[in-house]
């Protein structure tokens, strides 16, 4: 695959959160769930060659294949363990690749993130001959989780920043399928909805550190949402209200597998 002129995004954090700050030990609660992965490397097809796009510590990256990563932030990119290749630094919007580079592309649970998602993934149709499979939450669908109780303007942040599912597929062109992903009750990758079933996580600072959308949100008003979850966990309000969620296997929420398709 040849690459163009690299693109140098230097200390200016080049998505709406800055994770030269605030991403370390982000890895550490953010891991790949093999049963998410199953979704997304069956969705990557017979493709040999694929880039990730904001990859951050490389989480969902097939092992039985080449995999390019794009990654802009240093602090994240350091985070890849030992046995992947070490990540591009660049942007979603400025790809350093030539056309149809790759046989697929992903972005996992990255779009939200990006200053103009359209632009991103314009990029990746361009440098991309087969699917493109981004993993994201459907902001319509986000108030499924009983969160959206405790921490109201949690979830509003997370509206505002979460692309529509149809803006995905229009700015990738082509036909898009567009698959719900069960959320399993031990979910090893810390998003909010991984936790749906375990409710006292959302107590430990670490956890909602690498959770962007904290970082959206007034600290008063999340330190409210914690105090009052953490009241009705002591009192047992929560699992009057909550309890079936215990034991539910898995979780039919926002999450999103879309799967853009070359028009040719």
């Amino acid at each position: 695959m040849a690459a163009r002129k690299g693109v140098n995004v230097g200390s200016v954090p080049a998505g709406d959160f800055d994770y030269d700050r605030h991403g370390h030990g982000y890895a550490a609660h953010r891991q790949a769930d093999p049963r998410i992965a199953e979704y997304v490397h069956r969705a990557l097809g017979d493709a040999r060659t694929v880039l990730n796009v904001g990859a951050g510590a490389g989480s969902y990256e097939p092992a039985d294949r080449r995999v390019i990563a794009v990654e802009p932030s240093p602090v994240m990119r350091a985070q890849r363990p030992p046995h992947l290749l070490p990540a591009v630094d660049a942007t979603a919007e400025r790809l350093p690749f030539d056309a149809r580079a790759f046989d697929a592309a992903m972005a996992m649970v990255t779009v939200h993130q990006w200053p103009d998602h359209a632009t991103g993934l314009a990029e990746l149709r361009r440098v991309t001959s087969g699917p493109v499979v981004v993993l994201t939450f459907d902001p319509e669908a986000l108030s499924r989780l009983w969160l959206a109780e405790y921490a109201p303007e949690f979830m509003a942040a997370e509206r505002r920043r979460m692309p529509a599912i149809g803006a995905i597929c229009a700015a990738l062109g082509g036909h898009c399928d567009v698959l719900p992903v069960p959320v399993p009750i031990d979910c090893s990758d810390g998003f909010a909805e991984a936790y749906y079933a375990r409710p006292e996580r959302f107590l430990d600072p670490a956890v909602r550190r690498a959770q962007s959308a904290w970082g959206f949100i007034d600290f008063a008003a999340g330190q409210r949402a914690v105090a009052s979850l953490r009241a009705d966990l002591e009192s047992g309000r929560w699992d009057e209200k909550y309890r079936d969620l215990r034991t539910q296997p898995q979780f039919d929420g926002a999450l999103r597998l879309v799967v853009g398709h070359p028009a040719d």
